[in-house]
């Protein structure tokens, strides 16, 4: 059972959701930097990261039917779908970004949610895929909805996008700080000094993804038993008869 968006919004409007959109907000803008001309879209619940990408040429966010959907933005033109998760309703290789947040964790079938975001993804587009780290703080915290579904480890994250013909990229982590309102104020030093000082685990894994390269391979006529016998029985070449003849040795004198 999914968060409902009311829940999430709430979460976002909270102390602890600030500090996670601005340290996973600044995540994002370091790995996609520019994204002018490009197409992207937010699968899960994006709403507070996907005004950072204003300058995309077009900018789209799906939101699960069971998680439900809230207007975005709001101040224009809405640009939210809701949608089921194994059918999102685009074009195969229409976006050239795609964001996932807050999806995969409770994902009913996780390999048909990424199947469906591969196929979505442009030949050479990119992927980020946000997911609670499996050992870290926040996915002990039932406060925050990171601590609900399945979390992953970095080694399983990357098995299932290979699975889903998706190809690891790039990965880092994100929310070092435990998620307690006396740290928050900290919240930013601790994103530089504890991965450095004491090599923990961050609250959020992101991986960064790419579509897997179509190699072809050349099908080779496959012999018969025979052909293969035959090349074993059948000897390369006829034995030639060695000659009796003495053959007469020189010598150089000095």
């Amino acid at each position: 059972m999914r968060r409902p968006v009311e829940d999430l919004n709430r979460f976002y409007q909270s102390p602890e959701g600030a500090v996670a959109k601005r340290l996973i907000g600044r995540k994002l803008t370091e790995a996609w930097p520019d994204v002018r001309g490009l197409d992207v879209l937010g699968i899960g619940y994006c709403s507070p990261y996907l005004g950072q990408f204003n300058e995309a040429r077009r900018v789209l966010s799906a939101m699960p039917a069971s998680q439900g959907a809230e207007i975005w933005p709001a101040d224009m033109r809405v640009r939210t779908v809701l949608v089921e998760e194994e059918a999102l309703p685009f074009p195969t290789a229409l976006f050239d970004r795609i964001l996932m947040m807050h999806v995969l964790e409770e994902a009913p079938l996780p390999q048909g949610l990424l199947l469906e975001a591969s196929r979505l993804l442009a030949p050479n587009g990119r992927l980020i895929l946000g997911v609670a780290a499996r050992g870290g703080f926040w996915a002990h915290a039932e406060k925050t909805p990171f601590g609900y579904g399945q979390p992953y480890s970095r080694m399983q994250l990357e098995g299932v996008l290979r699975e889903a013909e998706l190809e690891p990229l790039a990965w880092s982590y994100a929310l070092y700080a435990p998620p307690f309102n006396a740290l928050l104020r900290w919240s930013g030093a601790l994103e530089k000094i504890l991965p450095r000082m004491w090599p923990i685990t961050g609250g959020l894994i992101l991986m960064e993804a790419g579509r897997r390269p179509f190699i072809a391979h050349t099908a080779r006529a496959q012999k018969s038993i025979l052909q293969e016998l035959r090349g074993v029985l059948t000897p390369a070449q006829q034995p030639v008869p060695t000659s009796r003849t003495p053959t007469p040795v020189t010598r150089e004198l000095a």
